[in-house]
């Protein structure tokens, strides 16, 4: 069975599974808004969300990386949760929001439903930065998606993270046909060198250890904090022998993908 995914704007991404839809951390204010994530950090949002809030229709679950930056989930997301039938997210997460949302530990698994169509959602681990950012950059998780029909691997969202040897343990235990790649080497002026998702290097070397049949870069555009665009992360996958699995979505544009 395929997936239908549409990117809508940074790591914001409607993925529809036969009657399954869900919802990736949804990010939906308009832009030109300063935000602050704490420690003297902070970005402007850049673009306008490719499909607006009110399109969205029914949504069976939000996979929430993380809560606490808005560039993962901003107010007019905030104010979204509520209307989808779950939200799976961080053990933290679950403590802050509330409501409807449920934490998910690392490995933990859940199942969603609807009508004939059912997929299996694995929380996998991330790092949001080192080990120096951590306990500013606070927990994040990705997340593993498997369903009957798959003929060549599972679908892998990385979530906010770097290359670490948490997703060295992610290809050990999944087969992954699909991986969506948090990239954009996000970072700022007053942290230095250090990031706080993957850059283009890092993109290369988890799409190497995974080895999926199809690479799709999300979390690149739409705010000042992502350093790494398009163009350089396209250099790095094509020096590396990667550029014809990779494949780019246009913004608010439904693509059908073979899993």
């Amino acid at each position: 069975m395929p997936i239908r995914i549409t990117h809508i704007s940074a790591a914001t991404a409607l993925l529809e599974v036969g009657s399954l839809r869900l919802l990736t951390d949804p990010v939906f204010d308009p832009p030109g808004g300063k935000y602050y994530f704490g420690w003297g950090t902070g970005s402007t949002k850049l673009t306008e969300p490719s499909v607006s809030i009110e399109a969205l229709g029914n949504i069976d679950a939000v996979l929430l990386s993380h809560d606490h930056h808005e560039d993962n989930l901003d107010k007019a997301g905030r104010a979204f949760l509520p209307k989808a039938k779950r939200v799976l997210t961080t053990t933290s997460g679950e403590k802050r929001l509330r409501g409807n949302a449920e934490g998910m530990a690392d490995w933990q698994s859940t199942i969603l439903e609807s009508g004939n169509t059912k997929i299996k959602i694995t929380a996998t681990p991330a790092q949001h930065g080192n080990l120096i950012a951590r306990p500013f950059a606070g927990q994040t998780i990705g997340f593993m998606l498997e369903w009957e029909g798959q003929q060549n691997g599972a679908l892998y969202i990385t979530g906010d993270t770097i290359y670490y040897h948490g997703i060295d343990a992610v290809a050990e235990r999944f087969n992954v046909s699909v991986a969506m790649l948090h990239l954009g080497r996000a970072s700022f002026p007053i942290t230095g060198p250090i990031r706080f998702t993957m850059d283009a290097k890092d993109g290369v070397k988890a799409a190497q250890k995974l080895n999926p049949r199809t690479i799709i870069p999300i979390h690149y555009e739409g705010w000042k904090h992502f350093v790494q665009g398009r163009e350089s992360i396209s250099k790095e996958f094509e020096a590396a022998g990667l550029g014809s699995k990779v494949r780019w979505l246009t913004l608010g544009e439904p693509t059908s993908i073979e899993i």
